[in-house]
């Protein structure tokens, strides 16, 4: 890929879509390089999640990724490409 690519994947309701995102994760795990998930430390069961996924490899795999976990319901994914 000759961009760089950061996903940043909101969940809304994490723990009814957790298994649709982590199903998607698996399925696409060879293109992500980084997962960093952020949460409120004070309240592990906060219903919303953000993960920040690095991509690298196949670009239009990396944005079919994105794709796919845009058309799951109460997840919102925004992108960040910088060119190198």
């Amino acid at each position: 890929m000759d961009k760089h690519l950061i996903l940043g994947v909101h969940i809304c309701d994490r723990l009814k879509r957790v298994a649709d995102v982590q199903a998607l994760f698996s399925e696409y795990g060879k293109c992500i390089k980084t997962r960093v998930g952020l949460h409120e430390p004070e309240s592990p069961l906060e219903p919303t999640g953000l993960v920040l996924l690095e991509m690298w490899g196949d670009e239009a795999r990396c944005f079919e990724l994105a794709r796919k976990l845009n058309e799951i319901d109460g997840v919102d994914v925004q992108q960040m490409v910088f060119g190198h």
